[in-house]
C-alpha cells in the first residue's frame, strides 16, 4: 500500500463536511417538526411556490443540487488526479468497495420489489452520505485511523459517482436528442478551451456551465448531471500549485456554501414528512423493506464481501493501519444514504408522493440504524487505533 497523501483541499472538505452533517441534522428534524404541527400545510405548499415556471423545490432539487453535483465531480476529478484515487493499487480496493457497497443494496432491494411498481426504487439504497459518514468518524476521534477516513471518502465519492450513472440511465425518460446534442457541443467546446486552448480564467466555464444547465434541464436528462460534466471541464492540474488551479479554487469557494445552503436547503425542502398513526405498519411495505434491508444489511455486506475477493485474489491490499473491523464499520457507516438517497427517491417515485413519503421515511430509519450499529461498532468493537 502506497503512503496516504493529504492534501489541504482533503482536510479543507472533510472539515466542512462534519460540521455540514450537524446542521443537516437539525435541519431534518425541524422539517419533520413543523411538517407535523399545525403549520404543515402552509410549509409544504411554501416549497411548491411557483418562481420562473418551477416550483422553489423544483428549483432546489433541479438548480441548486446541481451546483453540489458540481462539487461531487470536482472532489472526483481531485481525488482521480492526485488524492487516493491517483495510483491505481491505492484507488482498486475503495472502487471494489463502492460496487459491493451499491450492487448488494441494490440486489436486495430488487428482490424485495422485483416486478412491482416500486421496482424503479432500486436505486434508493445504493447511496451513501458524505457528510453523516464523516460526521461519525468525526465523534469517534482518534479511536479511528486517518487511512479510515481516507477509504471513507474515496469510496463515498465512487459511491456518488455510481449514483450519477444511475440517475442518468435508470431515471431518464424522454430524451430531446437537439438539446441533448447541443449540451453536448457546448461541453465540448469547454474541453477544448481546457485542454487545448489552456484558457485558465474560471468565468467562460461558469458561463458555459449555466448554458449547460440549462440546456440539460430541456433535454430531458436530469439537469444537476451538468454540474459533474462542468467539473471535469474545467482546468486541473496536479503539477502545479493547488493554489493556481481553477478546479482546486472552486472547489474550495464551494465547500461551505454546499455544506451551509444547499444541503440544508435540500433538508427543508425534502424531509417535511407526515408521520400518520401506520407509519411503522408503511416501514413493512416492499418498498421499505428493500430500502431499510438494503441499507443496513447490504451496505456493510457488499462492502466487506468485495473487498475481500480484491484482497484474496491479490487485486488491492489492506491499507496500513486498517483491520477487516474497520472495513466492516465503513460499511456500516455507508449504510447511511439520507440526501443521495432522497433525492434518487424523490426521481423514482417522481408524481407518486406517498412512494416519494414511504421511500423517505425508510431512509431516516435505516440511515439512523446505520449510523447507530456504524458508530457502536467501531466504538466498542473495532480495536482503538494505535
Amino acid at each position: 500500500m502506497l503512503p496516504i497523501k493529504l492534501t489541504e483541499t482533503f482536510t479543507q472538505f472533510v472539515d466542512s463536511e462534519k460540521s455540514s452533517a450537524l446542521l443537516l441534522l437539525g435541519c431534518t428534524i425541524f422539517s419533520l417538526i413543523v411538517a407535523n404541527s399545525a403549520m404543515g400545510g402552509a410549509y409544504a405548499n411554501f416549497w411548491h411556490l411557483p418562481i420562473a415556471g418551477m416550483g422553489l423545490q423544483h428549483w432546489i432539487n433541479d438548480g441548486l443540487m446541481a451546483v453540489f453535483f458540481l462539487l461531487i465531480g470536482l472532489e472526483l476529478e481531485r481525488e482521480i488526479y492526485s488524492g487516493e484515487l491517483s495510483s491505481l493499487r491505492n484507488a482498486l480496493l475503495p472502487i471494489f468497495a463502492a460496487l459491493g457497497g451499491m450492487l448488494v443494496p441494490a440486489a436486495i432491494h430488487f428482490a424485495f420489489n422485483m416486478g412491482t411498481p416500486t421496482q424503479a426504487g432500486v436505486g434508493i439504497p445504493m447511496a451513501t452520505d458524505i457528510a453523516f459518514a464523516l460526521g461519525v468518524l468525526a465523534i469517534l476521534g482518534s479511536r479511528v485511523p486517518l487511512s479510515l477516513k481516507v477509504f471513507v471518502v474515496a469510496f463515498a465519492v465512487i459511491d456518488d459517482l455510481g449514483a450519477i450513472i444511475v440517475i442518468a440511465t435508470l431515471y431518464t425518460a424522454k430524451v430531446s436528442t437537439l438539446y441533448l446534442a447541443a449540451a453536448a457541443t457546448v461541453w465540448v467546446l469547454m474541453f477544448i478551451a481546457n485542454r487545448w486552448l489552456r484558457w485558465m480564467h474560471m468565468a467562460p466555464y461558469l458561463v458555459g456551465g449555466a448554458l449547460l444547465w440549462w440546456l440539460m434541464l430541456k433535454s430531458g436528462v436530469h439537469a444537476t448531471l451538468a454540474g459533474v460534466l462542468l467539473a471535469f471541464a474545467i482546468p486541473y492540474s496536479a503539477r502545479s500549485d493547488d493554489e493556481t488551479s481553477p478546479s482546486h479554487r472552486l472547489e474550495h469557494y464551494l465547500h461551505k456554501p454546499v455544506a451551509f445552503l444547499v444541503l440544508p436547503l435540500f433538508a427543508l425542502a425534502n424531509t417535511g414528512v407526515v408521520i400518520g398513526s401506520d407509519w411503522t405498519a408503511g416501514l413493512a411495505q416492499d418498498n421499505s423493506l428493500g430500502i431499510l434491508a438494503g441499507l443496513v444489511l447490504g451496505k456493510p455486506l457488499g462492502v466487506v464481501a468485495f473487498c475481500w475477493l480484491a484482497i484474496v485474489t491479490g487485486v488491492a491490499s489492506l491499507p496500513d493501519g486498517l483491520r477487516w473491523s474497520h472495513l466492516a464499520g465503513a460499511g456500516m457507516l455507508g449504510g447511511i444514504g439520507f440526501t443521495m438517497a432522497i433525492f434518487i427517491g424523490s426521481l423514482a417515485f417522481a408524481g407518486d408522493p406517498v412512494s416519494i413519503d414511504a421511500s423517505k421515511l425508510a431512509v431516516f430509519v435505516a440511515s439512523l440504524m446505520a449510523g447507530a450499529i456504524g458508530y457502536a461498532w467501531l466504538r466498542w468493537v473495532a480495536p482503538p487505533s494505535p
